[in-house]
């Protein structure tokens, strides 16, 4: 007897509306059927691209459950994220970026039913950085494949950003998931079976993101648990200052080769299991992340 498909969680920043789309295209090929998002906007975004992102969705069939505007803090996207999953109630949630893609090695009826005849509660992803040939950080134009516009595959995250890859990309309604996704407390995905979450963030754009991350929980005026996600951001930044502009894909270390969403790299389970039972935290501390409790449905304004 096939599972139910899980429901698909996910708090949407201003994402171009093209990604958007190939972002729902991909998740409804794997099976999902209900989409559960909020839009989240902070103060830069202007109203014409807030309307534009909201009318793609429409487009595509899915109704929010609501719009957050203001500051990004932090602990914004966890707040947004568990109101959503407490109105999707019982069952399995696929939580997922809107620059998050992600690809298993089975269909993925078959990985919750391994799970769940395994005992666990959870499966896990790792993060594989998607970039263009050249490095640079390049507009992606619609009519395109991901893929062709983004053809390497490598370990920036972990290797150049010193952030955690790992992600909780399954989860069932009753557990616990840390801020951005990346633990579930107490509780350990099956190592062997970590699927590959391409990450495709690294587009046109990004370098003015990050610098506004960076100046704004630099300022307080975007609240931040720990300084690691602005670290993160000043790395990437450092490392595209001292290239000229673009990402060194011929540094040994990010390990970039080409990929594509239709299989899974070569020898994935092996690399993916070494360094998702290895990694540990660059400054020799764990992140502490706060109990937070689910917002009510009013912390979202319906569109």
């Amino acid at each position: 007897m096939l599972s139910t498909p899980p429901t698909l969680i996910a708090v949407v920043g201003p994402v171009e509306p093209p990604l958007l789309a190939a972002w729902v295209r991909h998740y409804r090929s794997l099976g999902v059927e209900q989409f559960l998002i909020a839009f989240h906007f902070p103060e830069h975004v202007a109203v014409q691209q807030q309307r534009e992102i909201q009318a793609a969705g429409r487009e595509l069939g899915i109704v929010p459950m609501g719009t957050s505007l203001g500051p990004w803090h932090e602990h914004t996207n966890t707040l947004l994220r568990d109101a959503l999953r407490y109105q999707a109630g019982s069952g399995w949630h696929l939580l997922a970026d809107t620059d998050e893609f992600q690809q298993y090695p089975v269909p993925l009826h078959e990985v919750i039913a391994q799970a769940q005849e395994s005992g666990r509660r959870v499966v896990g992803g790792l993060m594989l950085d998607r970039i263009a040939a050249s490095g640079r950080l390049t507009d992606w134009r619609p009519h395109g494949e991901l893929d062709t516009a983004y053809p390497f595959g490598g370990h920036l995250t972990h290797r150049l950003l010193h952030g955690d890859p790992r992600k909780i990309v399954l989860a069932r309604h009753d557990v616990t998931v840390s801020s951005g996704n990346h633990r579930a407390p107490g509780l350990r995905p099956d190592a062997d079976r970590i699927c590959a979450v391409h990450h495709f963030k690294w587009r046109s754009g990004v370098l003015d993101d990050l610098r506004r991350r960076v100046q704004r929980f630099s300022t307080g005026t975007w609240q931040e648990q720990t300084p690691a996600v602005r670290d993160e951001a000043g790395r990437l930044l450092s490392h595209v200052d001292q290239h000229g502009g673009v990402i060194n894909t011929s540094d040994q270390r990010f390990a970039f080769r080409r990929v594509s969403l239709d299989r899974l790299p070569y020898n994935w389970s092996g690399e993916a299991r070494s360094i998702f039972t290895t990694w540990r935290p660059h400054t020799g501390h764990q992140p502490g992340f706060e109990t937070m409790k689910a917002p009510t449905h009013s912390s979202l304004r319906k569109d």
